[in-house]
């Protein structure tokens, strides 16, 4: 791991220098603003340490800078007892931690190495999410390699081209409406819309209202014209939820 020291005081550089590189990190320096962006953008670094007292720029402003350019990049501010408000602004611009001078030895592999593991998560984090999005594919948020799954992925497109309704069976919490999705997305009605209906939620008459819909006037508070759900999910796919604990006549 490669480590920026951006500072313009050589003994604090030379401190941090000395006690980073016993704790086995790779050391860069840079004694203004200046040096230091041109260093970032020429070379790897892990992790910067900046003061936020330049000489030729404020501290803030580069971080703001850094976070712009190299999000990715975790700072750390360096600042004097008596500006810790200024380290606590910069904490707000997204700056990971601050070390006040004086600062012991322990303090500083302390916090370095706990910014390097959040970076080391972040990015882990951010594979593992590609991973899984190139993986899924048109079958959403499906995921999952063992051989019951792939004998589920095997029937949901060979039941997507089909016009048949389709029965998902499952425990609750099984994702039976990723399910429904999927089917959808690799149905030739994967343009139309994908619209879910609540049924376990609904009394059996006012979810004859929502799925077929009404005129005004039809029963008492029926005030205007409704457009059942049938006709708002036509030409994609109406999933039905938990339709099992509808009762039998209202199935039918």
């Amino acid at each position: 791991m490669t480590i920026l020291i951006l500072d313009d005081e050589p003994v604090i550089r030379e401190v941090l220098r000395t006690v980073l590189s016993k704790a086995g990190f790779g050391v860069r320096e840079a004694g203004s603003a200046a040096e230091g962006i041109e260093r970032l953008a020429k070379e790897p670094v892990d992790l910067l340490l900046l003061d936020l007292m330049l000489p030729d720029r404020s501290g803030l402003e580069v971080l703001t800078e850094v976070r712009q350019r190299w999000p990715e990049i975790p700072v750390i501010v360096v600042t004097a007892y008596s500006s810790v408000e200024n380290a606590i602004a910069a904490m707000r611009e997204g700056a990971f931690h601050y070390l006040s001078k004086p600062f012991r030895n322990d303090e500083v592999v302390h916090v370095v190495r706990q910014a390097l593991e959040k970076r080391r998560l972040l990015a882990e984090n951010r594979v593992l999410r590609a991973k899984l999005d190139a993986g899924a594919g048109d079958l959403g948020g499906l995921v999952g390699r063992s051989p019951s799954m792939e004998r589920v992925y095997e029937t949901i497109r060979n039941a997507a081209s089909a016009r048949s309704t389709v029965l998902i069976v499952g425990e609750s919490g099984t994702g039976k409406e990723l399910v429904a999705k999927a089917l959808h997305r690799l149905s030739p009605r994967a343009a139309g819309p994908f619209v879910t209906v609540n049924s376990g939620s609904l009394p059996p008459d006012l979810l004859e209202s929502n799925l077929f819909g009404h005129v005004r006037g039809s029963f008492t508070g029926a005030v205007s014209d409704k457009k059942g759900l049938f006709k708002v999910a036509d030409g994609g796919t109406i999933f039905i939820d938990e339709i099992g604990t509808v009762p039998p006549d209202t199935q039918a």
